[in-house]
This record gives structure tokens, sequence and C-alpha cells, in this order.
């Protein structure tokens, strides 16, 4: 029932954009907005808004010592220089944990599941990949866990790559406008590597718990289904707007798909489990899985998709 400190700024599909949600089930929140109309939105939500940006540490630094937890979900910056978005979040982190020092108040900062290893279903305690295609999200977790030693309540909340429900602008809006642009709906390969996935209104209840009961140290998996074929989300959005499912190879999807990476990305195979994670947090999953919110929900009939 205290006031937690929001940091949402998403700029991919790693990240939870649902502040009404977290309203609900946090109480009083205070939230980061990097503009006026930014601001407009948070105030008519119910929020309080908090004039800043990941790049104003005075500001991250005055939030975090008015509140009694501090929720970071914000990451972005300029994706073809690593590792300047790789230490600004570094130092956003470093920034807010200081002040809750000796407090035992909570710290939860979000990272993804493809920091995890390829291949094999990974668990909470399963050694990150180091030399993966997300190991820029590893210095930020780190840096969160670091707080753990100093009565700090730091948490690790690693969210699927698909964050799905209403409104959605991650990786499945970015491969259903690939498809209506080329008229193809495309997997790499045989299709069969597998995404986690979880509903927004899931993963908003799970950072609710981790705020209120996660124990310091802990990393906690955002994942509702602990992988998804990629050939199955192409079949479904190349039903849902009538254009062929079709393999590529990786080199032809480095040049369909928006970027190289994201090329990479959508041929990775990290299935992930979340079991320790619910066991820990009394936390279970209820809401739509990914090809329900595909066939049923908006991403179809959506012009922005």
């Amino acid at each position: 029932n205290g006031t937690t400190y929001v940091l949402d700024e998403p700029t991919t599909g790693l990240h939870l954009a649902d502040v009404d949600q977290l309203l609900s089930l946090l109480g009083t929140v205070t939230a980061l907005a990097r503009s006026d109309a930014a601001a407009a939105r948070l105030a008519s939500l119910g929020a309080t808004p908090h004039r800043g940006s990941l790049d104003d540490l005075d500001s991250l630094r005055s939030g975090a010592e008015a509140a009694d937890g501090v929720l970071h979900m914000a990451y972005g910056g300029d994706f073809s220089a690593l590792d300047d978005m790789t230490r600004r979040d570094r130092t956003a982190i470093e920034t807010l944990g200081r002040p809750l020092e000796h407090s035992g108040k909570p710290l939860v900062v979000t990272s993804g599941t493809l920091v995890m290893p390829a291949g094999r279903e990974s668990t909470e305690q399963d050694e990150p990949d180091a030399t993966g295609i997300a190991a820029f999200r590893l210095a930020g977790e780190r840096a969160c866990l670091d707080f753990a030693t100093r009565d700090v309540r730091a948490a690790v909340v690693r969210l699927a790559p698909t964050v799905h429900g209403p409104e959605d602008h991650g990786f499945i809006p970015m491969l259903i406008a690939t498809a209506r642009k080329t008229g193809v709906s495309a997997y790499v390969g045989d299709g069969t590597n597998r995404w986690p996935a979880v509903h927004r209104l899931d993963a908003a209840v799970l950072f609710r718990l981790a705020v209120e009961q996660a124990p310091a140290g802990s990393v906690l998996h955002g994942v509702a289904e602990s992988g998804v074929t990629l050939r199955s989300i192409a079949e479904t959005i190349a039903r849902g707007l009538g254009v062929p499912a079709v393999s590529l190879t990786p080199a032809e999807a480095a040049t369909h798909f928006v970027s190289p990476f994201m090329a990479v990305a959508y041929g990775f195979d990290g299935p992930v489990s979340s079991f320790r994670t619910q066991e820990l947090l009394g936390w279970s999953p209820v809401h739509p899985t990914l090809l329900e919110d595909l066939e049923h929900g908006d991403y179809l009939r959506s012009p922005q998709h």
C-alpha cells in the first residue's frame, strides 16, 4: 500500500507497458514521464507523474528517495550503440538503488529471457549466456542483484520476448507488419525454434508479487508458456492475413526482417521454465495464450500491426 516508483520506457517486446493494471495492483504509483503528453496520460490513469528520463540521474534519485519501492521496466536508446545503451541502463539502476540501501525496500528490475542459453529449456537457477544475443542485458541484472548484499530487496524479472495483449508494440507486431508489407508470413528454417510468451495482465500480477514478496537476490521468469514454435506463430498470422507461411534461410531472413538482429531473434530457440517463480511467489498465469491472442485479439484486425 506504499508508493511504488515505476519507470517504464518500452521500446521492444521485452517490456510491459500497462500502468493502469499496475495501479490497480500496487496502489499508489509514481511513474516516470519523459514528456507533457506522457505526464497527462499517467495522471488520467491515476498515477502521479514524475518528470525525468533515464539520463536525468537527479530525477531518478529523487523519485527513488521518495518511494517505498522501485520498479524499473525502462530500457531503450540506440541499438546500434549497445555499449552506450548498456552503460545508460546500469548507471540508472545504480542511481535508483543507492537511496534504497540499508532500507529493506524492493528494487525490481526488468530483463529478458533471451539472455538464457539457446537449445534447451532454461530455469531461473541456470546461468545466462554471457555471449548470447541479449548479453547486453546482463550488466543491468548484475547491477540490480549487487544491491541484495546492501539490505535492498533486489530482484530481476526476466520477461518473455513476447508480452502479448492489447496495444502490443513488440516483436509480434513487427512480425505482422513485415507479413503485411512482404505478402508472406515467414519463419526461419523449419520453424521449430521456441519462444516463451506471457500475457501482459499476468506479467502485471508478477511484477506486483515481485515488489511485495520477492526475496533479495531473486531471479524470476515472467513466462506463462515455456515455448511456442515460431512456425505456429507464423502460420497463425498467415491464416489471419490470408497470406502464405514460408520458410526462410538465415541469409534470407537477414534481409527479410526489419534488421539482422531481428532475423537472429526470430530464429532463436530459447524455451524457458517459470516453475520456480510460480512456486516461490504463488503466481499462476490465467490469461489467454499467445496463439489465442493472435486468433481472437486485436493483432490481426488492427492496421497498426
